[in-house]
């Protein structure tokens, strides 16, 4: 194989590592410079900045008529900005839309989209537009000598390397975009307020932040919605650059119904209607009944929550509201810009401001420099007309008969070049008495400016004063009241699953089998519900919707859900197991259903027992916890509630028709454990089988069933006085035919 030829001619040779590096720095830094991120001057992107130079140079200020949209963006893209149209023209529109900029700088005519959805649009082909009142604030010192203009992308054309913002347009408008490695979001403030600080630091150049805060307290977004982010939260975005401004959105009741009038800047009511919907289609915003946005043109936010009912908490519902939806919503900030040194990098309220109050100052300088050489040259010229109005004859008779008249008017009177120039451009009109008045007119005017300009620009107080009257001038033109309202308001929070629930009775049914549904009110028969084949009814509790439903198992273990997501009793449930986890050789034993205050007694058929809260027995844990300890070859009995903890009677019976009863008062009351012995049973007879088959708690003028098979025996209240003992002790013998217990219950309460 022959040797390769070398390449000839000049290549630049290189590691690919150290191209790929050099390659991506350079796109991130056009990125961060050219595209995404705003300058602390004009507060401006470069598209922003050429769309509102191009509508400028098409004569679209703001009275003029409105002209396509496809005009402006045409212009934009062919002669300033080689980029996508698409992107150029949302970009405008952006800047026309009320709700995105606090002081719109485009006004736009036909869809320009709407708060629903900001990109709706429609084509730029069907939309007209024109520059804002407000865009004259950013070019009416373009022409004079104010900024540096550089070549556009094909060196036909200059363009404007910043527009001579006459106030923080960064602050006012704010700012979003994202770079290479950063980003920025800078939210919109108040003219008026913006333009106070910028005074403040003016005549105080060394004011702090917090003394700027005092002018600034917080952004002011398009839409009303109250800022309801602390002070002090508020003074450590500015101090830093970064964090979060909180906005809740403004409601009111109008009869029976509330009414959101105003929502977070960037939200779409279309967003929130459907975040309630979702929640009211899951079942868990019961409190509502129906949702509906009525805005209008005349009312462009009026979303309308109708409660359930007038029992409805309406301060509640809306806070479980604000903490659900976008109705509370956290704007992010990130004051990242271009600084007056052409370097990126997050500044803080004071540098930020200090920063355009140099470049304000520079600016105006440039202005009041530039006015100075016109009306310089200005005298200069007039100067030679003097001259030449003096000596008008003989002036005439140099140009009559001169071939070259310009260098002997010149030798002749002392003329410069440009006056010589002047003299000969002047019109035979002009040579009236009554224009040399008016030009010795114009010359006093102009000496009078010239000596105004030159002090301004030789002392430091008198720019000072000039650039401060310019902002005053400009607040008062262009400012308007606050917007968005400082609020201090509590933390949202959103309402438990049991405190959305409906309040009405139900009756929990839990079926041998282990599967459970819940049947509204409380006088329906649990005995007379279908169940499943081979099923049948094992316990059931009456408490209400808004209650938690908690099951115990026959290893003491306790389960807990909202009754509400029970299902219904008309069919047959669901199976508990396939909403928890309990062990795999447990099964459900009962269910207890009440508050969280309400006192249950656990108690196994080893004999041992305690009184404890419900509350002891709500967990979010799938697999539930322990609550009560059951010895080994022990199981759970059914939970027996108790009503009345002082006077109620604690009726225990074993399988052998042993029968004890006491006050409730001798059991202890725990959050977890195995409890005390509740009755005797010797160790012989535990040997032989016999254990405890049930255990009740029984009140004033409720009645005990002591159940034998088929048959039962009805103890009163005062009845139990006939088996009355201490705690742990053997109890007496029931009657003949009732010495084989199988179960205890309340007669028309509970059912074991």
């Amino acid at each position: 194989m022959s040797e390769l030829t070398p390449l000839k001619g000049d290549f630049e040779r290189m590691p690919l590592r150290t191209y790929a590096e050099r390659a991506y720095l350079d796109y991130s830094m056009y990125v961060i410079l050219d595209r995404a991120l705003p300058h602390v001057g004009d507060g401006l992107k470069p598209v922003q900045r050429r769309i509102v130079y191009a509508m400028s140079e098409l004569g679209l200020s703001a009275a003029s008529k409105h002209k396509k949209s496809a005009r402006t963006v045409g212009d934009v893209i062919g002669k300033f900005h080689p980029h996508g149209d698409s992107a150029c023209y949302e970009a405008m529109v952006l800047m026309a839309q009320p709700f995105s900029y606090r002081y719109p700088l485009v006004d736009g005519q036909g869809n320009f989209g709407s708060p629903d959805d900001p990109k709706s649009f429609a084509a730029m082909r069907y939309t007209e537009s024109r520059l804002a009142a407000y865009a004259r604030l950013l070019l009416a010192e373009l022409g004079q000598g104010t900024v540096d203009w550089i070549p556009n992308f094909d060196g036909s054309l200059k363009e404007p390397v910043l527009l001579p913002a006459r106030v923080p347009n960064l602050l006012l408008n704010g700012a979003s975009g994202i770079a290479v490695g950063m980003a920025t979001d800078i939210p919109p403030h108040n003219l008026r307020e913006v333009v106070s600080a910028c005074i403040r630091l003016l005549e105080k150049p060394k004011a702090t932040t917090a003394e700027l805060c005092e002018h600034i307290p917080g952004p002011d977004f398009p839409t009303t919605a109250e800022i309801i982010t602390p002070a002090e939260d508020l003074a450590a975005i500015y101090e830093t650059g970064h964090g979060t401004v909180k906005q809740r959105a403004v409601w009111e009741i109008e009869g029976e119904e509330i009414i959101v009038t105003g929502l977070p800047h960037q939200v779409s009511p279309a967003r929130v209607l459907e975040q309630i919907a979702a929640q009211m289609h899951a079942r868990k915003l019961p409190l509502v009944s129906d949702i509906r946005d009525e805005s209008d043109h005349e009312h462009p936010t009026r979303l309308v929550i109708v409660p359930r009912s007038n029992r409805v908490d309406r301060e509640q519902l809306m806070n479980h509201l604000f903490a659900t939806t976008d109705l509370e919503k956290g704007f992010r900030c990130n004051f990242n810009v271009i600084g007056n040194d052409g370097r990126p990098g997050v500044r803080n309220l004071r540098s930020l401001l200090t920063e355009w109050v140099s470049f304000r100052r520079s600016t105006v300088t440039r202005r009041l420099e530039f006015r100075l050489d016109q009306v310089i040259d200005r005298l200069h010229i007039l100067e030679g007309f003097l001259v030449a109005y003096l000596n008008i004859d003989e002036v005439i008779e140099i140009i009559r008969t001169q071939d070259e008249p310009r260098p002997v008017l010149m030798e002749r009177f002392g003329l410069t070049g440009t006056q010589a120039e002047a003299v000969l451009e002047l019109k035979l009109r002009h040579l009236a008495r009554l224009e040399e008045m008016k030009i010795r007119g114009e010359r006093d005017e102009l000496e009078a400016e010239r000596k105004t300009l030159e002090g301004t620009l030789g002392s430091k107080r008198k720019l000072t004063r000039l650039i401060r009257d310019e902002l005053l001038a400009d607040a008062e033109k262009y400012g308007d009241d606050r917007r968005s309202p400082i609020v201090q308001r509590q933390a949202a929070q959103a309402l438990k699953d049991t405190d959305l629930a409906p309040t009405e009775p139900v009756t929990v049914i839990l079926s041998q089998m282990g599967w459970a549904r819940a049947a509204k009110g409380h006088d329906m028969d649990p005995e007379g519900l279908n169940f499943r084949a081979g099923d049948g009814l094992l316990h059931h509790a009456r408490g209400r919707s808004n209650q938690l439903a908690c099951f115990v198992d026959s290893t003491g273990r306790s389960y807990s859900m909202p009754a509400h997501e029970l299902p219904s009793a008309r069919g047959q449930g669901d199976p508990l197991t396939g909403r928890f986890s309990p062990p795999a050789d447990a099964a459900f034993r009962g269910v207890a259903l009440g508050d969280g205050s309400d006192r249950v007694l656990l108690a196994s058929d080893a004999g041992f027992g305690f009184i404890t809260t419900l509350e002891n027995l709500h967990t979010r844990q799938k697999a539930g916890k322990q609550v009560l300890t059951v010895p080994k070859g022990a199981d759970a009995l059914v939970p027996a509630p108790v009503s009345d903890p002082e006077e109620a009677v604690v009726v225990c019976a074993t399988t052998a028709g042993r029968l004890l009863a006491y006050y409730t008062a001798d059991l202890p009351e725990l959050a977890r454990g195995k409890g005390n012995k509740l009755i005797h049973i010797p160790p012989a007879a535990r040997k032989s089988g016999e254990k405890v088959a049930g255990a009740v708690v029984v009140s004033a003028g409720e009645d005990c069933l002591v159940w034998a098979g088929q048959r039962y025996l009805r103890l009163s209240w005062e009845e139990t006085e006939n088996y009355w003992g201490e705690r742990a002790q053997r109890g007496g013998l029931l009657p003949r035919g009732f010495r084989n217990v199988t179960r205890l219950e309340l007669a028309g309460k509970e059912s074991g």
